[in-house]
């Protein structure tokens, strides 16, 4: 490890997301470019700087920064090259002449305990001698904070965050409580805040350590799809993780409900534990769908002739479009005109589509407005193409602000649509609904008025969504809206057998095996390296030509994350045939373990609404922008800048996003997915894997979405005893959701 020290003569690069820098220090008369975590620096100040010399392949030789300190310039022309670089806002090179010749070696002294002194200066008021005073203050406390928080094993990033947030109160929370952090420091989990702690020497049996790490696994069941935690299940989980007895812990329960941080309720002699967030936003969903499925029309108002007419438009609409449909279908359409929420399920090729297109037709000749959405990018494509009706999907629908709201315990976003700018629609009607989460649920219901009809589709029997919930299935279980159910599969979608599989395997039927189906073909192989040579054959050159489309388009589903046929496995065999290391092919090794390559199919992990993107017209112009990219986006890698540290990824709709490298952590490699990660979407082809693996991810309702993800084929490799043991295995991993249970308490009163 070298030392050097030098001032900073100009800064090329600075990211003020993340601190990351590339810099000219002059040291001994020698300009360096320094690279590295240099957040808060200035031009103009002196630094000592610890790490080492790289050679880079572009940029030549460079001193990477490990760590950094600001050190006080050593004469009064350091001083001035500092004070006359534009560090203090308001001082130019003209009065930093004036200043150090006033002061001398004392300047900054006077500055940081003296700054009313700085009027005797001619040029410098009282007020402005104030706010340069003050300005100095905060540079010298967030450099000394970064320093003190380096101790703890705290990053630059986070460090000026903690900063930002706490000021100078943060050495007294980390002295008393450091799992403060993991509450309000977006990034610093439960986990990081114990690790703190224990070198603050803050004791294993602390009330606030017990109170963190039961709210800290509460907020992680939200991960797994979990509303709430049964009592039992929470002081087990928590006990577990804190290495403590659960006997202790029942009293910290108690205090954080005490604080309202969480809401303890009773039901059928079981305690239930909420954080507060998931437990509020249940009752007021239960509440606005309530309201606005209160009657459109009073019981018996309608009278049969009344009836009759509305039957005689629905055909009327039927041979316009040379369709026909079934009484259950006509039941949807008259449902949606007598009620506010309306219900509609069916698996592939029931006709939902179907049933929407003639409903949106009947809207349209009564002059209403409608508003069509749907959970991602793909599924509001897909819902554009079979309507003809442009869908967005429901964030940009809600116009997203790319704040966070505090209502959703920082897992949800603000928009700008809501109870006071609601969405100006007669109809609104939104697609796979088994992925919209709790919260997105909310966010959609404060935006739609009382006397919008809200339609929501989708396939009961999909996977549920990512985020915590299962609002599909809890609607349904209610009881309490109009419910459709399409089951007949009509003629055309009968020709298909990835939809006759689809049913079969959802009624836990056996499947043919034999290949003399056009799109459904299973290859029994049973080890995993023949399995990869005919997944990569597959992928790169017989299916894209049996669907006409491209490689990148043919898409790997697997259960799992882990194992030999699990999504990392796979995706570094893949990437290395499909998109092989080239002279010339720009590539970044991140620190998750994953090697990114211009070429590379990537996916976005977590939902980030402050994301900014862009599309650019063939000439470079900017032709829309926007905010926020989620769980489940797919993109590809188009370009990655060293000399900026950051790649850029074109998502669809040939959205760009800039990361840095720092932020890379959101992106995985996307040439296999899990199945959970493929809601929504649909692919021209999908192979899938099927060897061995937990009882519990191999299950029916995993393998019958993965194979309603196809559109023109399925292929599955692996075992025939495996495939049939999931049709076999009904159980699904359990959710703790209540949104049923709250939709009925508010119903009743």
């Amino acid at each position: 490890m070298e030392t050097i020290k030098g001032y900073v003569e100009h800064i090329i690069y600075q990211n003020e997301t993340n601190g990351y820098t590339v810099l000219v220090l002059t040291a001994e008369s020698e300009e360096i470019t320094c690279v590295g975590m240099l957040r808060g620096v200035d031009e103009g100040e002196s630094l000592e700087v610890r790490g080492g010399f790289t050679e880079h392949a572009l940029y030549g030789r460079q001193f990477r920064a490990e760590s950094f300190r600001v050190t006080p310039p050593e004469d009064v022309i350091g001083m001035e090259r500092y004070l006359g670089s534009g560090a203090i806002r308001g001082v130019g090179e003209a009065l930093a002449a004036r200043i150090i010749k006033m002061f001398g070696k004392d300047t900054f002294r006077i500055m940081e305990e003296e700054p009313e002194r700085l009027a005797e200066v001619k040029g410098i008021s009282e007020r402005m001698a104030r706010e340069i005073g003050v300005q100095a203050e905060e540079k010298r406390e967030l450099r000394d904070a970064v320093l003190f928080l380096q101790k703890y094993g705290i990053s630059g990033t986070f460090a000026a965050r903690i900063h930002e947030t706490y000021g100078m109160g943060l050495y007294g929370i980390l002295r008393e409580n450091p799992y403060k952090l993991a509450e309000d420091i977006s990034g610093i989990g439960f986990k990081k805040a114990d690790e703190i702690a224990a070198k603050a020497g803050i004791r294993i049996d602390s009330e606030y350590r017990m109170q963190s790490g039961l709210f800290y696994t509460l907020k992680e069941a939200a991960g797994e799809g979990h509303s709430y935690l049964p009592e039992e299940k929470l002081l087990e989980k928590a006990a577990e993780l804190l290495g403590v007895q659960e006997e202790v812990l029942v009293g910290q329960l108690e205090n954080l409900a005490i604080e309202k941080k969480i809401i303890l309720k009773k039901e059928e002699g079981k305690k239930l534990a909420y954080v507060s967030s998931f437990y509020y936003a249940e009752m007021r969903c239960a509440r606005m769908l309530i309201d606005l499925n209160r009657a459109m029309e009073a019981e018996g108002s309608i009278t049969p002739a009344e009836e009759n007419a509305r039957l005689g438009k629905i055909r009327a609409l039927e041979q316009m479009q040379k369709i026909e449909l079934d009484e259950l279908q006509r039941q949807a359409i008259l449902e949606s005109l007598r009620h506010g929420v309306l219900i509609l399920s069916g698996g592939p090729g029931t006709g939902k589509t179907t049933t929407i297109n003639v409903m949106i037709r009947y809207f349209e000749q009564e002059g209403l407005d409608i508003l069509l959405a749907a959970p991602t990018g793909r599924a509001a494509k897909r819902m554009t193409e079979a309507t003809g009706y442009e869908a967005k999907t429901i964030h940009r629908m809600l116009e997203l602000n790319g704040s966070i709201s505090e209502e959703a315990g920082g897992r949800g976003a603000k928009f700008e649509k809501n109870e006071e700018n609601p969405l100006e629609a007669d109809v609104v009607i939104v697609d796979e609904m088994s992925m919209v989460d709790l919260f997105l649920l909310q966010a959609l219901l404060r935006a739609v008025m009382q006397g919008t009809r809200l339609i929501l589709m989708g396939d009961k029997d999909q996977l549920p969504s990512v985020g915590p919930g299962q609002v599909l299935h809890d609607l349904i279980k209610s009881n309490a809206f109009p419910t459709i159910i399409l089951k007949k599969i009509f003629r055309q979608a009968g020709e298909s057998d990835i939809v006759v599989n689809a049913h079969r395997i959802q009624e836990g039927k056996s499947i043919a095996l034999d290949n003399k189906s056009k799109d459904f073909f299973f290859l029994e192989r049973n080890d995993v390296n023949v399995i990869y040579k005919h997944i990569v054959q597959l992928v790169q050159d017989m299916l894209p030509r049996y669907v006409q489309a491209s490689p990148a388009d043919i898409q790997v589903l697997t259960p799992m994350k882990k194992g030999s046929l699990g999504v990392e496995a796979l995706n570094r065999a893949l990437q290395q045939y499909l998109n092989p290391p080239e002279p010339g092919k720009k590539e970044h090794a991140a620190g998750s373990g994953n090697v990114f390559r211009v070429g590379d199919k990537v996916m976005q992990i977590k939902n980030n609404y402050q994301l900014e993107w862009e599309i650019v017209s063939e000439y470079n112009i900017v032709i829309d922008k926007g905010i926020g990219i989620f769980n489940g986006d797919m993109g590809i890698i188009r370009e990655i800048n060293d000399f900026a540290s950051a790649l850029v990824v074109e998502f669809d709709e040939h959205r760009r996003v800039t990361y840095p490298f720092t932020g890379l952590e959101e992106l995985e490699l996307a040439y296999a997915v899990t199945i959970h990660k493929s809601q929504g979407s649909e692919y021209p082809a999908v192979v899938m894997p099927v060897l061995s693996g937990p009882r519990l991810l191999l299950n029916r309702n995993l393998l019958y979405t993965a194979v309603t993800r196809a559109r023109n084929c399925v292929t599955i490799l692996g075992s025939s005893r495996t495939l049939q043991e999931m049709i076999d295995n009904s159980g699904e991993n359990r959710r703790y959701t209540s949104l049923d249970k709250r939709i009925c308490e508010v119903a009743a009163i």
